[in-house]
């Protein structure tokens, strides 16, 4: 009867040690689910915004226009139009990858900077054509960048130039006599300039040969020059806050791409012929920008007033390739 006994006490105790147990596996399980849910992300972004200063926006209100002004009709210098062979096609290299930099105002937050298309002129690539010349006068042309001391420019034919994608390139130009000159491009050359033909200025041509030549056979490439300024920002004469043009002057790099924000939300703006990308409806006008160079990299510009036909300088640059 004893053994009986001692048995039916054992009994209770058993199941009070697997109630025990399991109230601590349960205890565990919701332990690791609050760590799992608490842990910080690690993802991070491929790449990086430069964040400009913020500029101090003048005092007062724009006075909306009845209607919506059009565009003011640029106008084109002219430019020589000589007769070329058709350009070969560019040998191809090895693209470049997009590039990191920090924040001008500390650091930046990343974000994937995927590279845009580069359009016709890429990165690592050389091209092959003519070099003609003309009278570029005070270095002003089609890219509406202004008057300039520096008549190292060149015009770009009609098809490389791309609705003035190629404005503000810089490209080193070679001859077969193993002459260069780095120039940048701020015209167009139109028709019947084939593709891969640069018109010089005489000043850039003369570097290469005699003006006496006429043309040249050349090769071509782009380049990201070394320099101490920093973009600005003009917007278009008639530019109000319903109705603007943007221009970006000074970039050491191609500009692919000019967004606006509008309600959380970047919005890319049509790049125009005379290189002012157009908000027809005013969206962004005033606000943030953020502008991206063939290679990826991203400035973003805050607080920059719409103040038409002035240059606003942004302390900051896209970085050298």
């Amino acid at each position: 009867m004893r053994t009986k006994r001692h048995a039916a006490r054992r009994r209770p105790n058993t199941r009070a040690r697997w109630t025990t147990a399991s109230a601590a596996l349960v205890a565990t399980g919701v332990l690791v689910c609050l760590v799992v849910a608490l842990r910080p992300d690690g993802d991070a972004g491929t790449g990086r915004t430069v964040t400009a200063p913020a500029a101090v926006a003048p005092s007062g209100t724009a006075t909306r226009p009845p209607s919506a002004p059009p565009p003011p009709s640029p106008s084109r210098p002219s430019s020589a139009s000589p007769t070329a062979s058709p350009g070969a096609s560019p040998s191809r290299t090895p693209a470049a990858t997009p590039r990191a930099r920090a924040s001008a105002s500390g650091p930046a937050r990343p974000v994937a900077a995927q590279p845009p298309a580069a359009g016709r002129i890429r990165p690592g690539v050389t091209y092959r054509g003519l070099a003609t010349h003309y009278d570029a006068g005070d270095g002003d042309g089609a890219c509406l960048f202004g008057p300039s001391d520096d008549l190292m420019v060149a015009a770009m034919n009609h098809t490389d130039y791309e609705t003035s994608r190629a404005c503000g390139a810089y490209l080193r130009v070679r001859a077969a006599n193993g002459a260069s000159v780095t120039v940048k491009v701020t015209n167009e050359c139109p028709l019947p300039c084939a593709p891969g033909q640069l018109d010089l200025s005489k000043q850039a041509f003369a570097k290469l040969g005699a003006l006496s030549a006429g043309e040249l056979p050349i090769t071509w490439t782009l380049t990201s020059p070394g320099t101490s300024d920093t973009v600005a920002v003009r917007y278009k004469t008639g530019s109000t806050r319903y109705w603007c043009g943007i221009q970006v002057v000074g970039h050491r790099n191609p500009v692919a791409r000019l967004e606006v924000r509008d309600g959380g939300t970047w919005h890319p703006l049509p790049r125009a012929e005379f290189n002012y990308f157009l908000s027809e409806r005013g969206t962004g006008c005033g606000g943030a920008l953020r502008i991206t160079d063939i290679h990826g990299e991203q400035l973003r510009l805050d607080g920059l007033a719409v103040r038409a036909d002035v240059l606003q300088p942004t302390g900051v640059q896209f970085a050298r390739h």
